[in-house]
This record gives structure tokens, sequence and C-alpha cells, in this order.
């Protein structure tokens, strides 16, 4: 069930509100402190220190240690308002690399924030992972979806074996990247049957960014030759509304949008199961089978990965 974003926005004011309250909290209680603290360096802890040496040195050793930890904690934090800095110039919200469940954590927290998207894009290898496996967990952001853009990679195509060449065995992974296609295509043949719009295409280039773009959020992967998809970190990057030209979610959501306007790349027709070419005007110039009829007969049990 999808939350309302006027509930964050209370829970996130009334937050504020107690933090504010137990920071002046903390500050009056330091404030009323500070007279006895004195009173008691003056006249109780520096009598008992002074003449005696073995205690004076332990509390210039535990008072450089205190030094030295304040001072690597401004350093801390310094680099960490840095990193705030560079992450809000580049508009990085979200960084998913490894299995930890803080990551899972982050994932749902802005899974939620994203709920109730219009439209949803990607441009990916095979798809499986968003629409079959449901591995990036983004059902319910396609559920609540009204338009869906889809970019694949053509597993029969010149792009699809230059790709498996750099994993590993190529039949193997060619006849994987065929069967995961194929079921994402059923999955969105469904997803239009149940009435959402639905534009699937296909490139012939071996793969360079996995991109899914989720309303103001653009999910990027780069797909590294001889490496998995999966096993390569997911950053996630927010449209800033007070600076639109700030950050790197313009220029993931141009690149999208220069390759789903290019010409060349066929659009698949659910009814027919046909690739359908078009000129630079849109003009339709001809209409072939998807999968080619060759490879129709040439299926083995796949291997799954994650694409």
């Amino acid at each position: 069930m999808a939350r309302s974003p006027h509930f964050f926005s209370i829970v996130h004011t009334i937050r504020h509100v107690f933090s504010h309250i137990g920071v002046t909290l903390l500050a009056v209680g330091i404030a009323f402190s500070l007279p006895a603290l004195a009173k008691f360096i003056l006249f109780t802890w520096w009598p008992q220190v002074e003449d005696n040496s073995q205690l004076l040195l332990a509390n210039e050793i535990i008072f450089a240690a205190v030094l030295v930890m304040l001072f690597n904690l401004f350093l801390s934090a310094r680099q960490g308002r840095l990193s705030h800095r560079l992450n809000r110039l580049v508009s990085l919200v979200h960084v998913r690399g490894e299995n930890h469940w803080r990551a899972h954590g982050y994932d749902r927290k802005l899974l939620d924030q994203i709920t109730g998207t219009r439209d949803v894009s990607m441009m990916s290898v095979t798809g499986y992972d968003t629409f079959v496996s449901q591995r990036r967990n983004l059902s319910q952001v396609i559920d609540h979806s009204y338009e869906l853009r889809v970019m694949l990679m053509n597993p029969y195509g010149a792009g699809a074996m230059r790709r498996v060449q750099s994993l590993g065995d190529p039949a193997a992974l060619l006849e994987t990247y065929c069967q995961e296609t194929a079921a994402t295509i059923e999955r969105l043949a469904a997803l239009e049957a149940s009435g959402k719009q639905v534009t699937l295409k296909f490139y012939e280039d071996p793969p360079f960014w996995n991109l899914i773009i989720t309303g103001e959020y653009v999910w990027v992967q780069y797909c590294h030759d001889g490496h998995e998809l999966k096993d390569q970190p997911e950053y996630v990057f927010a449209l800033l509304r007070d600076k639109p030209t700030q950050g790197l979610f313009s220029a993931f959501y141009v690149h999208f949008l220069n390759q789903w306007r290019a010409p060349h790349h066929p659009e698949y027709d659910f009814a027919t199961r046909q690739l359908i070419y078009r000129n630079a005007q849109g003009n339709e110039v001809k209409r072939l089978p998807f999968p080619p009829r060759v490879e129709r007969s040439e299926r083995r049990a796949p291997v799954m990965l994650a694409g």
C-alpha cells in the first residue's frame, strides 16, 4: 500500500522538532554544569595532580589522546561535509553495491519516495532482473506506473555476441540472454494487456549503460566488459528541482532520450511479434519476425544471469 507523502512530511517535521529540543536541553545542561566543573578542576582536581608526577603524566597522556580524537573527529566531519557537498553537486542520493542490511533499508526508503511515478523508462541488457526476477524490487513502482518505455539489447545482434565473448562461454551466455529477453517480453505483454502503455525497442550495439528512470530518479550501472551486470555497483541520481541543470540526472536522462528517439532502433509489435523498422521521417520501411525464424529451433535450457 502506498504511503501518503503528507505522512512523511509530518514525521519529518516532528523529528526536527524533537532534535531541536534535544540540542537545546543539552546546551542548557552544559551551561549550568560549567561553574561546578570549573570549581572541581581548580579546587579538587588540580591540587591532587600538581604534587603527583605519575598522575600528572597520566592526565597529560589522556588529554593528548582526547585532543587527537577531537582533531580526527573534526577532520572526519570536514571530509563528510565535503563529500555531502560533492554528492549534492552530482545529485547522488544512493549507492547500492554491497549486500548489507543497511543497504536494504536505504533501498526501501528510496522506493517509498518514488512510489506513484507516472512513467518508467529503461535501457537494459535483458530487463530480467527488473520485470521477471524482481531482484531490483521495483515491482511496486512498475505496478503503479502508467507508461513504460523499455530498450533492450537485441540478443541476436552483433552487439550481444561482442558482449558474451567478453564474459565467458559465448554459446551458453547468448542462449541465456535470449531466454531472459523472451521472459521480459512476456512480462511486458502482460503489463500492456492490463492497460498500461508499453513501448519496447531494441538496440544492436554492445550495452554501455544500464539505466532505469523512475520519475525524478535514475538508477545507473556501467556495463563493464568481462563483468556481469549484477556484480556492478548501482548509483541513483536525483533531479534537483531548484537547479535542474546541475547534477548527473539530466545527463543520463538526455542520453536515454537520444537513444530512444534514434530511428535505427526497431520497435517491437506485441500483437504480431515483429520488429518494426522506420526511416528518419518515422515511416515504416520493413518488418522482421522476432525472434528470427532461424534462431527459434536452436533454443536450449537457460542458465539465468542478471540483466
